[in-house]
């Protein structure tokens, strides 16, 4: 009989456990998450893939990537659909800053932008100018394959056209719409022309049917900021994971494993990091 009670008793506190839901892992702490919108250049680099897991360490908060071009990232920020943005279109930022959703914007980081064609090189740019390498282009009518998403890259690239006096159009000038790796891809089988930021180029390269052929002028410099969004752009947005994000990336360990990605792999860091710096001295 008392057996008989034991097991019944035991049945009972099963059933009421599973009906009030208890499991072991309720009482441990809620995941911290947050949404950072970023660059397709940092993801195809493989730059995320080295920092976010040290933040994630360091932290305790888990991040979740939407990578896409700085104006779609900004947008997104704009939405309240992002905590914090890493971002490198420096005209679109400081206007987004200016609307007063957004916390404070920092210096990360910078590479280059590369103007990149197929060793043939039909338009005769090697060596030239940017400014002059898009006026041959345009010239010659030679392909041009463009991101077209208004991302930082394409920014510059208008950017570029502008400062040439050209408006480019035609059969010759093409948009993908896409990021910089699919862009590449497009530009390699079409032996077309195409402008990167020399990370994601110097990642893919040993699949590309492409070549640097002008580069190093400061109309190519290529500079990174972090954005923290604030409650302001909406109640999803979580200041707090933003902060620790912003801190995180431009404190001294972070700045570090930037300034040493990629060095063993291609004997020079692909970026360089910048975080305190005079932004009015980078490439000098």
């Amino acid at each position: 009989m008392r057996r008989q009670v034991l097991i019944g008793f035991a049945w009972f506190a099963a059933a009421l456990l599973a009906g009030c839901g208890t499991a072991p892992s309720s009482s441990g702490p809620a995941e911290k998450s947050l949404i950072l919108a970023t660059t397709t250049s940092t993801q195809d680099s493989g730059l995320l893939d080295e920092l976010l897991p040290a933040f994630t360490r360091d932290s305790g908060w888990q991040v979740k990537t939407v990578a896409v071009g700085s104006g779609q990232a900004i947008e997104l920020g704009r939405r309240g659909e992002a905590d914090v943005l890493l971002v490198h279109s420096p005209a679109a930022e400081e206007k987004f800053v200016a609307e007063g959703s957004a916390g404070s914007r920092r210096l990360v980081m910078h590479n280059d932008f590369v103007l990149l064609g197929p060793k043939a090189d039909p338009a005769e740019v090697r060596g030239t100018s940017s400014t002059n390498a898009m006026k041959k282009i345009a010239t010659a009518q030679a392909v041009f394959i463009s991101r077209g998403d208004e991302s930082g890259t394409h920014s510059r690239e208008k950017d570029l056209w502008s400062r040439a006096g050209v408006t480019p159009g035609g059969s010759w000038y093409q948009s993908t719409g896409q990021g910089m790796g699919a862009t590449l891809r497009v530009a390699s089988e079409k032996a077309g022309y195409t402008v990167s930021d020399r990370a994601t180029y110097l990642t893919q390269r040993g699949t590309l049917e492409l070549e640097v052929l002008s580069e190093g002028d400061p109309g190519l410099l290529n500079v990174y900021h972090v954005i923290e969004m604030t409650a302001k752009a909406g109640s999803r947005v979580q200041p707090d994971g933003a902060k620790a994000f912003a801190d995180w990336i431009v404190a001294a360990p972070a700045q570090r494993l930037i300034g040493e990605f990629g060095r063993t792999e291609f004997g020079r860091p692909l970026f360089t990091p910048d975080a305190g710096k005079d932004e009015a001295t980078l490439g000098q």
